[in-house]
């Protein structure tokens, strides 16, 4: 009898009550599903150089904290050649790659340390974001990562060619 209910449900042949939400029994995503531009405009969106392999680190560390609450966070990579300024408030590839950007629920952007507090406020850790953003502390934090935003590419054995277009890490 179950199955049979199941597959009359899932044709769509019964009419729920007025009283039931009849969204609330949409299906969730899969893993093996991609997320399509409508399901990626809810949550908080990370930007983030894919061929950084320190920010690569970090994505997957915050990836891991949210993993039990999908759709929350999309990090979103900007290295990919599919990468769509327009899909994300018109930040270039160009102007991500100067610093860290977040796009916040409500459509707002935030860069540098700002876009930190914000990402880590979305997976968990909003001690560590307000931590950064205090005032006694802010000050340090723009200047430590002014310093790396400035040298990250060389840092990863990436040069200045980075910085327009696509570009590659170097094979030595």
């Amino acid at each position: 009898m179950f199955p049979k209910l199941m597959g009359i449900l899932a044709t769509g042949l019964v009419r729920f009550p007025s009283h039931v939400n009849a969204r609330l029994l949409t299906p969730v995503l899969c893993k093996h599903q991609h997320r399509t531009a409508s399901t990626e405009s809810a949550g908080v969106r990370v930007l983030y150089d894919g061929l950084c392999p320190i920010c690569v680190t970090e994505i997957r560390f915050l990836q891991f904290l949210q993993r039990n609450r999908p759709g929350v966070v999309h990090f979103i990579d900007i290295a990919k050649p599919c990468y769509d300024a327009a899909k994300y408030k018109d930040v270039t590839y160009e102007t991500a790659m100067e610093e860290m950007h977040v796009i916040d629920e409500k459509d707002e952007v935030h860069r540098g340390v700002p876009a930190f507090a914000v990402m880590y406020g979305a997976v968990g850790l909003g001690w560590l974001g307000r931590f950064m953003m205090w005032s006694p502390v802010r000050p340090f934090m723009d200047k430590s990562y002014a310093i790396f935003a400035k040298n990250r590419l060389k840092w990863t054995g990436r040069g200045d060619e980075c910085t327009t277009g696509r570009c590659e890490k170097k094979i030595n």
